[in-house]
């Protein structure tokens, strides 16, 4: 559990109770001041330790651990943080450029292993190999290489120490980002399990509405009932009847109006258009129309 949020937990549940009893035996019971501060005090102090136990009870129950099992994971992880700050400041003490990128990525990896483990303490379990093997190789050998790489003249041998150094630390972050894997291995065995689970219930459903939908029987075509015919006799009498107001309509109309009369004024009047051959003839026919 975070130190500071059971702290506050403690303070919250300690400081009331201890005003209340210093209420109680100042006011009520007519205590002097200071056995009444003491027994606040000590009424505070016991609440503030009561609240600790119960808090730090549910926190082990919660993540299923014993106290001694608690406490051991405890102390690793406090020998872990003073390794890891260490760590942090001998790693960028390096002055190799190529491989900070590298170093980065490798103390990222360290800082989630320890968070995880601190926030879940029952993890520690599956990285045991990180804390009690990978993280002090790592730490002794950043040691050692920040040390040699700082010394003003290098030799062959020296050279060929840091070269095999870096190697050594490429192959431990390797190991380090497996150790983070075997941390999460039962998140990640959880999380296929409900994928699992969530692909049948999706096929379980698929298959309830596909059976659904063949029991239902489709409806079927139902014709329009025919009218029947009218009698033949009917549909000859109500022509006739027709015929016959048409026909009255008409005579109606005829006797109202007269008789309508039509005066074609369109004439039918030949012209002649004159075809010259030459122009003389062309002349000629012009001064004929002059002259007339």
């Amino acid at each position: 559990m975070n130190p500071f949020l059971s702290f506050l937990i403690r303070s919250a549940a300690a400081i009331p109770a201890a005003v209340v009893i210093w209420l109680i035996s100042f006011f009520g019971l007519e205590f002097p001041f200071l056995l009444s501060s003491a027994a606040a005090l000590a009424g505070g102090a016991l609440i503030y330790w009561l609240a600790g136990i119960f808090s730090d009870a549910r926190f082990l129950k919660k993540h299923g651990l014993t106290r001694k099992e608690y406490r051991y994971i405890r102390k690793n992880l406090d020998e872990a943080k003073k390794k890891i700050s260490r760590l942090n400041k001998t790693l960028f003490s390096i002055r190799h450029f190529p491989s900070i990128k590298q170093r980065i990525e490798l103390f990222r990896v360290i800082r989630k292993i320890y968070s995880m483990t601190k926030k879940e303490p029952k993890r520690f379990y599956q990285a045991e190999r990180f804390y009690f093997s990978h993280l002090d190789s790592i730490l002794e050998l950043t040691e050692k290489y920040a040390f040699i790489s700082s010394q003003p003249k290098k030799n062959r041998e020296l050279d060929e120490a840091l070269y095999q150094t870096r190697e050594t630390l490429s192959e431990l972050s390797k190991a380090v980002e497996k150790d983070l894997y075997q941390v999460l291995s039962n998140d990640l065995e959880h999380l296929s399990f409900e994928i699992d689970v969530a692909k049948h219930s999706i096929k379980t459903a698929n298959d309830i509405k596909n059976e659904a939908r063949q029991s239902v029987p489709l409806p079927k075509n139902t014709a329009k009932p025919e009218v029947p015919a009218a009698p033949s006799h009917f549909v000859h009498t109500e022509t006739n009847a027709n015929k016959r107001a048409e026909e009255e309509e008409k005579t109606e109309s005829q006797q109202q109006t007269g008789p309508r009369y039509s005066i074609n004024t369109h004439t039918k009047e030949k012209v002649e258009i004159p075809i010259y051959t030459t122009r003389e003839e062309r002349y000629k026919a012009e001064n004929r129309r002059s002259n007339r």
